[in-house]
């Protein structure tokens, strides 16, 4: 009996040492708990964030399209889309960097090779000879594109009414972007000047069914609240030419909600339209 018990302590004491064993074994090592804290999620930067602040360059916010932000800066979305490299122009992000502005596309102009000469010209007093290298800083200068033509003579547009009708509300820089003229519902819309269409949809809140023409690089005008809309979109449209119907989408009654926009920047539309 007291055999038994003997062994059976023996054993008792085998257990726990195995039993001590194992826990070290298991113990978890401290590399385990160091490679957690380096699995911490990176912040990925958005696209084009290296290009914020920069000129023809703008920063997404809250509630932006690229319709919206191409109208405010006198592009075109499917521009925006191209510049941008974009795989879905409904994905954009709030702090996501476009650019709203085309690439600069610089060509260099090959110079002329300097011709050797064993007995180069004495220079004259007071004027240092021109080294190789400063020649051809020179020639690069000299090959700068001249300035461009002011916009307000090279773009000028010959403007008129886009419906005839009884003036709602005039232009305000902060309440309204332009002017709102009544009518009635199938009234006709027209073109104010020859254009391209670029935008033709209800996707811009507050517009209503909308359409946007461009003109050239300086104007855009907008028509928004229209019934039916007429055209599509990269359509070429003739000054006066029918291209919507009025309606009253997205507003408390029938009129069309007319703009006109200089680089993007909305202008009051009295100002270019001929007397009423």
């Amino acid at each position: 009996m007291f055999g038994a018990g003997k062994w059976g302590a023996l054993a008792l004491v085998a257990a726990f040492a195995l039993s001590g064993c194992t826990t070290k074994v298991r113990q978890a090592p401290v590399d385990e708990r160091s490679s957690q804290l380096t699995r911490a999620p990176v912040a990925k930067p958005l696209p084009g964030a290296e290009n914020a602040g920069k000129a023809g360059f703008y920063t997404v916010k809250p509630g932006d399209t690229l319709i919206r932000i191409g109208m405010d800066n006198g592009q075109t979305w499917r521009d925006l889309v191209r510049w941008n490299n974009l795989e879905n122009p409904n994905l954009i992000e709030t702090g996501q960097v476009l650019r709203i502005a085309p690439p600069e596309v610089v060509v260099a102009k090959p110079l002329a090779p300097v011709a050797a000469t064993s007995n180069p010209p004495a220079p004259t007093a007071g004027v240092v000879p021109a080294t190789p290298a400063a020649s051809a800083a020179s020639a690069a200068v000299a090959v700068k594109p001249a300035a461009p033509v002011a916009l307000e003579v090279e773009d000028a547009v010959n403007f008129q009414w886009p419906v005839r009708g009884n003036l709602i509300s005039g232009f305000d820089e902060a309440k309204n972007k332009g002017l709102d003229i009544a009518g009635k519902a199938g009234d006709p819309v027209l073109a104010a000047a020859d254009g391209r269409v670029v935008y033709a949809g209800g996707g811009l809140r507050g517009y209503g069914n909308l359409i946007i023409l461009k003109h050239n690089n300086t104007y855009l005008t907008a028509y928004a609240h229209n019934q039916t809309l007429l055209v599509k979109e990269d359509q070429a449209i003739k000054r006066g030419q029918k291209i919507a119907e009025m309606g009253n989408s997205d507003a408390d009654q029938v009129k069309l909600h007319f703009e006109i926009r200089r680089q993007g920047k909305p202008v009051d539309p009295a100002k270019y339209l001929p007397s009423n």
